[in-house]
């Protein structure tokens, strides 16, 4: 077919086409159809896509499009409370490993009295209690290229270590001030052997001991004022009424415990209520240790929920505190070819029970 065959052909199918709906935008009309000539010559003509020597690819790396926040967020951890329940100080140095806490008990006796009489005595008995300290360590190590690598996404490499260490340290720390160390005379606020036995909630309307069962809580709150009102009775009874109302007093539990202390009575009074107008002085303190154990809470009691009780002096007297003999001791930076290493160590009494009447508890609410 030639072109003046090609454009003729067209032309007698146009109108047929344009009825079909078949259009062209202006200025781009078609004429005819492609002859068969042209059909060959368009083939030859068109320049033909070379194979690639190439992976097929139409993307940017993607580290080109990757945004590194420079905010760096840091892992949060449960935060140390023994220090703030009872107080915290230092006895000795890292050098002792013993340490005696003298007791002095006053002792005696009246007589009738008689101008020539020489009966009735007065006398002194002493205590030597001991406790042995317990040095633990952790070591800092990094590399010239770590560090650099670090710099790369804007990380402060040596900073982060540093608090890491430091972290680490106090955690343990903390957990002996509850808890001691095992095979020493070191022992925690939560089992030291000269505590008493730990009171049994009583039982609620609701069944069950417990405040709170499954999130929610099930005691009344004249029910959980009257199981704290029981620990109270517990320290007055120990002391010998030497522990008062208005002493200043510590009631220690577990952060989910203390959500029972909002529970209101149909006078519209919660715990939290009742506790500050009968005990003035008294104030609160959460800790995860006093929690049940369990896989979120390895450091919890194996017997349920705990609530403590402590009277923070009497007579004027400490009646217990958390206690160390080094916070944290830096030792050189030993460098390496291409690295760098240090030692931190620290160093824990435990705590130290001085009056263990002033302290009573309740576990299993």
């Amino acid at each position: 077919m030639t072109f003046e065959e090609a454009m003729a052909a067209f032309r007698a199918d146009a109108p047929r086409l344009e009825a079909l709906g078949v259009s062209w935008q202006p200025g781009a009309e078609v004429v005819a159809y492609i002859p068969d000539g042209f059909k060959t010559n368009y083939a030859l003509a068109m320049d033909a896509q070379p194979a690639l020597t190439t992976d097929p690819n139409s993307a940017v790396p993607a580290m080109l499009t990757t945004m590194i926040d420079p905010a760096v967020y840091k892992i949060l951890f449960a935060p140390n409370k023994a220090a703030e329940i009872l107080g915290e100080n230092r006895k000795g140095t890292w050098l002792d490993e013993t340490a005696m806490f003298p007791v002095v008990e006053h002792t005696g006796e009246v007589s009738s009295y008689g101008d020539f009489a020489e009966n009735g005595h007065a006398g002194v008995n002493t205590n030597w209690p001991q406790r042995q300290s317990y040095l633990f360590q952790v070591i800092k190590e990094y590399g010239e290229r770590e560090l650099e690598r670090a710099g790369l996404a804007r990380i402060n490499w040596v900073s982060e270590i540093d608090q890491a260490a430091a972290t680490v340290l106090n955690k343990f720390q903390n957990l002996t001030y509850f808890f001691g160390v095992q095979g020493l005379q070191n022992y925690g606020l939560l089992n030291d052997p000269n505590l008493g036995a730990s009171l049994t909630p009583a039982t609620k309307a609701a069944g069950g001991v417990k405040w709170i069962n499954n999130g929610q809580i099930v005691a009344t709150a004249n029910e959980i004022y009257a199981d704290i009102q029981a620990i109270f009775f517990q320290l007055v009874q120990q002391s010998g009424g030497l522990i008062q109302a208005d002493s200043k007093l510590v009631l220690a539990m577990s952060p989910g415990s203390a959500v029972a202390l909002t529970a209101t009575n149909s006078f519209n009074v919660n715990v939290y209520d009742l506790l500050k107008k009968n005990f003035p002085n008294i104030r609160f303190e959460t800790a995860v240790q006093y929690g049940v154990l369990s896989a979120s809470n390895p450091q919890g009691v194996a017997a349920g929920n705990m609530v403590q009780m402590i009277a923070e002096n009497v007579e004027g007297q400490d009646t217990g505190y958390r206690s160390f003999n080094e916070n944290m001791r830096s030792h050189p930076i030993v460098r390496g070819l291409s690295s760098f290493k240090q030692k931190l160590t620290a160093g824990t009494w435990g705590a130290v029970v001085r009056m263990p009447v002033a302290f009573a508890s309740m576990v299993g609410v």
